[in-house]
């Protein structure tokens, strides 16, 4: 036993292993074998015969090896031959980088044993680690790989979206063998009269009137496959709105599917499609605000003027919300309106206040058209910014031919004061008369339209013997 603690045998029992055999044991058992002395210098090399990556190496031998070491890897090999001196523990292995002036580099991971009869040698045994870096970077290089795919899918998506929801034109996509909805742009959504969650993942056919699933896939698989094909003609089921189909079959991922676009039979008809563009262009860019709302005043739509108006910063906020919100009277208004547009057909000239989403009020004249033809019938309010024509108003109310006839007779007969006091008077009747029309004798939204307490509204009917007419609260 050395003072190393390495023990050697020269009994019989177990032979001594030649210098050869146990050179061609240790190049088996590894890839890279260097022996060195204590001082680093480089006396063996051994390369195992299978691995031929290194090449020749053999001008190492007689070198120091930290003139074949990166500068990186000279402080771990020095730490090691540090503890080899102190004649401590230098299990455990150490990864170095060798360099030559050939300009190559390898990694290889080393464990050092001591060797020789007095344990004063290194027998530095290493695993080339080129395979599992290659690997590695194999493995870096497909990740980058699939997060560029990923990237330029989500770039496709993105445009793909952008695209449905820009487009004008109406598409829907189906899957061939199941009929079901895959996708659906807005624009057929509003042409179906139905919510994107609802038509996702339903059969197509029931969107139309008298289609049943099998023949309607039938229909559409023959008009993919035959290049003179014809448009199939087809009704809507839920807004009543006849449409031409044209199918086109295409297969992605595998799955084969059918884009159907969607496009109105009174779309074609030159008038109607010309006269179609030019209200549509109206609507979007017209100075007046427009406003479309169901028979009970919530706001189906409405054009950026309106928005403007309102402060509201797009569309989606103000669709769902009762116009009412919009107005400083709020529902007291808004029953005014709907209710002698819904009563007349129309309602022209109303003046009220329009409050934005900040409080803000403008002074505004509205007209309401009832559309009851329709196969869900609607409102549409026309809304113009009056502000600007109240500067230039005159102030008060005007007062009739016959009120003002009699105001100017009392002119001789009695003092200012009287004359002023009637005249105000007249006024007052007026605008109390014309309240109770508007709100169909209902006292109380006349009460508020007037900013009068219901007891005073009272008072003065009686005064003016508007009490009796028919009618009554609401």
């Amino acid at each position: 036993m050395t003072s190393r603690g390495t023990k050697y045998w020269n009994s019989g029992a177990i032979p001594l292993i030649a210098p050869e055999m146990l050179g061609e044991i240790i190049a088996t058992a590894c890839d890279l074998a260097i022996v060195i002395s204590p001082e680093g210098r480089i006396l063996s090399v051994v390369v195992n015969k299978d691995h031929h990556a290194h090449g020749r190496i053999d001008h190492w031998e007689g070198r120091d090896i930290r003139d074949v070491l990166t500068p990186d890897s000279r402080p771990k090999l020095e730490a090691r031959l540090e503890l080899f001196a102190q004649d401590r523990d230098i299990s455990g292995a150490v990864e170095l980088n060798h360099a030559d002036g050939a300009g190559w580099s390898f990694p290889v991971r080393y464990s050092f044993h001591a060797i020789g009869p007095d344990g004063g040698t290194l027998l530095m045994l290493g695993r080339d680690l080129r395979p599992i870096a290659e690997m590695q970077m194999q493995l870096i290089e497909a990740q980058m790989a699939l997060e560029r795919d990923y990237e330029t899918q989500r770039e496709y998506d993105t445009r793909y979206r952008v695209l449905t929801e820009a487009t004008r034109d109406a598409f829907v996509f189906i899957g061939t063998k199941s009929g079901r909805v895959v996708d659906a742009n807005p624009v057929a959504c509003d042409l179906l009269d139905v919510e994107r969650a609802e038509l996702i993942g339903n059969a197509f056919a029931q969107e139309f009137e008298g289609r049943r699933r099998a023949e309607f896939l039938e229909a559409l698989t023959r008009a993919t496959m035959s290049p003179e094909a014809h448009p199939i003609a087809l009704e809507t089921r839920r807004s009543r709105v006849r449409i031409k189909l044209h199918p086109v079959a295409f297969r992605t991922a595998g799955e084969p599917l059918i884009l159907c676009r969607l496009d109105p039979a009174e779309a074609r008809e030159p008038n109607g499609g010309e006269m179609g563009g030019t209200l549509l262009a109206f609507y979007r860019q017209g100075v007046d605000a427009l406003v479309f709302t169901d028979p009970q005043g919530v706001i189906l739509a409405a054009n950026d003027s309106f928005l403007g108006l309102a402060d509201a910063p797009h569309a989606g906020a103000v669709k769902g919300r009762s116009l009412g919100d919009y107005l400083v009277r709020g529902s007291v208004d808004l029953r005014v309106l709907v209710e002698n547009a819904t009563r007349s057909g129309q309602m022209r000239m109303f003046a009220t206040k329009l409050s934005g989403e900040y409080g803000t009020q403008v002074s505004v004249e509205i007209s309401a058209t009832y559309l009851k033809d329709q196969a869900s019938p609607c409102i549409v309010f026309v809304i113009r910014d009056a502000s600007r024509m109240e500067s230039v108003r005159k102030p008060g109310v005007a007062v009739s031919d016959d009120a003002m006839r009699s105001v100017m007779e009392l002119v001789g007969s009695a003092n200012l004061k009287d004359i002023v006091a009637e005249t105000t008077d007249v006024v007052e009747k007026m605008c109390i008369e014309t309240a109770v029309e508007l709100t169909r004798n209902n006292r109380v939204a006349a009460a508020e339209m007037l900013g009068l307490s219901r007891q005073s509204l009272y008072v003065k009917l009686r005064k003016y013997g508007l009490l009796n007419r028919d009618g009554g609260d609401h």
